[in-house]
């Protein structure tokens, strides 16, 4: 092992300890570290994003088949505790219909997780309610693709002078 990797080997371990003595249990450091459903579909079926009262912003995408959470990704702007909470939805959703899905609350996710500090429970409401109200969008036929367009803010007369059209 060269120098490099011995430095990156013990600043992983620095911030695992880091992340253990602030309360983390091992299941929402390993979450955390690996990220293992990090990212997003180009494809999705549908997304939903949430920004917590933190600050902390969630987005999931979620693939969806015969009613069947297929995969889900999230896109998480926050913590320790919002990064390990959304993985833990994932691993906790994928493959099961919409209706199961649904039934998951904040006390299932602290239990995959085994542990979080107190002041980070948040975070978990957080996953929560982004996975539950991109199911409810879903199901009610609201689709990302088919929102419509926000017009333009500009203060400019018309098209023709418009900032966007300007190269």
């Amino acid at each position: 092992m060269n120098t490099r990797q011995t430095g990156n080997t013990q600043a992983i371990e620095s911030e695992k300890k880091a992340l253990a003595d602030s309360g983390y249990g091992n299941r929402a450091i390993q979450y955390f570290m690996e990220k293992p459903f990090m990212g997003d579909f180009p494809d999705a079926d549908h997304v939903s994003e949430m920004v917590g009262t933190c600050g902390d912003t969630m987005k999931v995408y979620l693939k969806i088949d015969n009613n069947v959470i297929q995969d889900a990704r999230y896109q998480v702007l926050g913590c320790p505790g919002a990064v390990s909470a959304a993985m833990a939805v994932v691993d906790t959703v994928r493959g099961k219909t919409l209706e199961d899905a649904e039934k998951i609350n904040d006390g299932h996710i602290f239990n995959v997780l085994e542990n979080v500090p107190a002041k980070k429970h948040h975070c978990i409401q957080l996953a929560v309610k982004t996975l539950l109200k991109a199911i409810e969008e879903y199901k009610s036929g609201v689709r990302f693709e088919n929102a419509e367009p926000q017009g333009c803010d500009s203060l400019c007369a018309g098209s023709e002078c418009c900032s966007k059209n300007l190269n």
